[in-house]
């Protein structure tokens, strides 16, 4: 079961612009602003992508972690001040989830086809497939990174040094 568009997703192609590159070169005083009418700054985007990765991630693996009653458990809270290192660890460990969906990703159909169960709301439970798990997580990601590059791109910050379209 190979799927190349899953595992060019992860980073992003075609439309989908490479979530690294689209938080790269973000200073932690644009990362913690927030914009009015709207809820979240691109922190609190990263944050909550990273935290459905990880637990996402320790499902696949055979963990059970217990899901979130609220979705704001999700959400970070922001942060105090904005402190350029603890905005570099956030966007490091982005990086890092990343890397870890690509391995997943890049696996035999052994592994893609493996059955897991994920937790839901109110505590109900469906089976699904690594890859679909996987699928999951990649559009998750791209719904968040669209939004990460719509607050870039209205605090004059787009595109990312990397590129992104621009049309």
């Amino acid at each position: 079961m190979s799927d190349r568009t899953l595992r060019e997703l992860v980073y992003g192609k075609g439309a989908h612009v490479n979530p690294v590159a689209c938080v790269e070169g973000i200073s932690a005083e644009l990362a913690v602003r927030t914009v009015a009418g709207y809820p979240h700054s691109i922190w609190q985007l990263v944050e909550h992508m990273n935290y459905w990765m990880d637990y996402d991630l320790r499902m696949i693996a055979g963990e059970n972690p217990t899901y979130p009653n609220h979705a704001s458990e999700s959400w970070p809270e922001p942060p105090g001040s904005a402190r350029a290192e603890r905005w570099q660890a956030v966007t490091e460990r982005f990086g890092q989830l990343l890397k870890r969906l690509t391995v997943l990703a890049e696996s035999d159909s052994a592994v893609l086809m493996r059955i897991v169960v994920k937790a839901e709301p109110s505590n109900l439970q469906r089976q699904c497939m690594v890859h679909t798990a996987l699928w999951e997580i990649v559009a998750h990601n791209s719904y968040h990174i669209g939004q990460v590059a719509l607050l870039r791109r209205q605090a004059g910050a787009w595109p990312p040094e990397r590129g992104g379209d621009t049309w």
